[in-house]
């Protein structure tokens, strides 16, 4: 096991280790007594801040989330440094922010997603993932399974429901690769911190103006996408401003893209590096399918941590806690944690349970699309596995990245 003192979870260096070296570090994490607290990353545009404790044990993770009156998300957002002010306002949408206005947003949020309009895109899914895969079953069986499939699934899904144009794919697709490119020298600029930020600012001013300006025409002529039930929602005097809109969009666009199209790449790399998982899940798809979706998300952690803020002084878990001290919420380290997990090292589609925190711990801020992220995961492996079964995956290009679990290419064959 490795020496806690030789961890360095702030270092850029840590996250180009192979993922074995770093779920031996996270173990020896886990195994301290104490938490542990980490120096924050040097950031050009704000102040260095005065450190974080990391939490990787699963017992820490859900009691902080279940928590979030002591514990909140709105104060300096789920970054780790303090997002500056313009910033924050371009990101700042219910994933960083605290009751009562996340209970209004959410509420407006999820009287917008009514059951007709669901049960549309569920139908949606299907549709896509069917000419998605027949797509690439008329090709010459090799492609990249990012491009081809995972990535294309979920933008379509999104923009169909937002009412957004195809002509406009291309730029919501650039725009979240750019906010969620961590380190990664192929989507943001390798000059200074300035560059990178505006380079941030610049993704997400693209996809808040795009929102806007279809708000604005939706509110004048309605239809039936979410774009207009947002706009046009009011509950108890309550409406998305303009601002609130953006956010909300640039939240659904970046987590419901991203996340979503990391869990299937993933998935056709772990049904293939694990022919017996593979074999398990044709037996009896509709039956194991469920229990495969929980056993992806919990072994890879598409979305590797979150930031909560503690509001008071408190104790976590015996953990004495000071007001303003912040905890970092590794999901990626909780999900593997053995007194929880029993072997979590291998990927199993039988577990059961299965208590994951892939979606985020519970409380408000578990993921309000898990639902039909589940969905489009089962959907695309039932067309996949129906229309070209000897599909096999190469060796993935990883995304530099300490947040987001991210593949950027992944060859395929069949």
């Amino acid at each position: 096991m490795l020496k806690v003192e030789d961890i360095n979870l702030t270092d850029w260096g840590f996250w180009r280790r192979p993922h074995d070296y770093r779920h031996e570090a996270f173990k020896a994490l886990r195994w301290h007594s104490d938490l542990i607290r980490f120096e924050e990353p040097e950031v050009v545009i704000v102040e260095q801040g005065p450190g974080y404790y990391a939490l990787t044990r699963h017992a820490d993770v859900v009691e902080a989330s279940r928590r979030p009156q002591d514990f909140c998300s709105g104060r300096g957002t789920i970054s780790i440094p303090d997002m500056p002010g313009d910033l924050h306002e371009y990101f700042g949408s219910m994933i960083n922010m605290d009751d009562p206005r996340h209970a209004k947003i959410r509420r407006i949020v999820s009287r917008a997603f009514s059951p007709r309009m669901i049960q549309r895109f569920e139908d949606k899914v299907e549709s896509v993932a069917a000419e998605l895969v027949e797509n690439i079953a008329a090709g010459n069986g090799t492609g990249d399974f990012v491009q081809d499939v995972a990535a294309r699934l979920p933008l379509k899904i999104i923009c169909d429901m937002m009412g957004i144009g195809e002509e406009k794919y291309g730029t919501v697709l650039d725009a979240t690769n750019v906010i969620l490119a961590g380190n990664d020298a192929e989507f943001l600029p390798t000059g200074s911190a300035e560059e990178m930020a505006m380079a941030l600012l610049g993704a997400g001013e693209s996809l808040k103006g795009l929102v806007e300006e279809l708000g604005r025409r939706r509110r004048a002529e309605p239809t039936d996408d979410l774009t207009s039930a947002l706009v046009n929602a009011n509950i108890d005097g309550e409406s998305l401003t303009d601002q609130e809109l953006g956010s909300f969009f640039i939240l659904l666009v970046v987590a419901g893209n991203e996340t979503t199209r990391n869990a299937i790449a993933h998935g056709l790399d772990l049904f293939t590096r694990h022919p017996d998982q593979r074999a398990l899940l044709t037996e009896d798809f509709e039956a194991r399918m469920p229990g495969a979706v929980e056993e992806i998300i919990r072994y890879v952690s598409p979305v590797i941590w979150m930031r909560r803020t503690a509001t008071r002084d408190t104790t976590l878990n015996e953990h004495e806690i000071k007001e303003g001290d912040k905890l970092v919420l590794y999901y990626w380290s909780a999900n593997r944690d053995e007194s929880v997990f029993a072997d979590p090292e291998k990927f199993d589609i039988l577990r059961d349970p299965n208590p994951h925190v892939g979606f985020g711990g519970p409380g408000p801020h578990f993921c309000l699309g898990a639902h039909l992220a589940r969905r489009e995961i089962t959907v695309m492996f039932r067309e996949l596995l129906r229309r070209v079964p000897d599909i096999r995956a190469g060796e993935p290009e990883r995304l530099e990245s300490n947040f987001i679990n991210g593949i950027k290419r992944l060859p395929y064959t069949f």
